[in-house]
């Protein structure tokens, strides 16, 4: 990913510095109302021009999301809220599972010789 990454900035850059060098005539810019006057390079001038209006632009999609983000957060609390009752609601209908009881443990059958405090039978 850094490669690919590298292998489409170097020539961006490349052309910006080959752009930035190929136009250096000075251009004069000018605020209207007032006298103030800057001269720059037609290079700066563009790019800058070109930088502001891609702040402007990332602004204003950022202001237009802003909505979006808002429905998704409402949408996510929703969502936990209706889990949380499906949850509660599947707790009512299932009773709870109690462990299995096992049966309980019978003492092995000893054989009758005789009733208990009397002679023994046989003989």
């Amino acid at each position: 990913m850094r490669v690919l990454r590298l292998v489409i900035i170097i020539p961006l850059l490349v052309l910006l510095v080959l752009f930035a060098l190929s136009n250096t005539q000075a251009l004069q810019l000018g605020l209207w109302p007032t006298d103030y006057k800057i001269e720059l390079p037609a290079s700066i001038v563009i790019l800058g021009a070109m930088a502001l209006a891609f702040l402007v632009g990332a602004f204003l999609v950022w202001v237009s999301e802003l909505g979006q983000r808002r429905r998704a957060r409402q949408a996510e609390h929703t969502v936990r809220l209706l889990e949380d009752q499906v949850r509660a609601l599947q707790a009512q209908l299932t009773p709870p599972v109690s462990p299995p009881v096992s049966p309980p443990m019978l003492s092995p059958r000893l054989p009758v010789t005789g009733t208990p405090g009397g002679p023994p039978s046989g003989g």
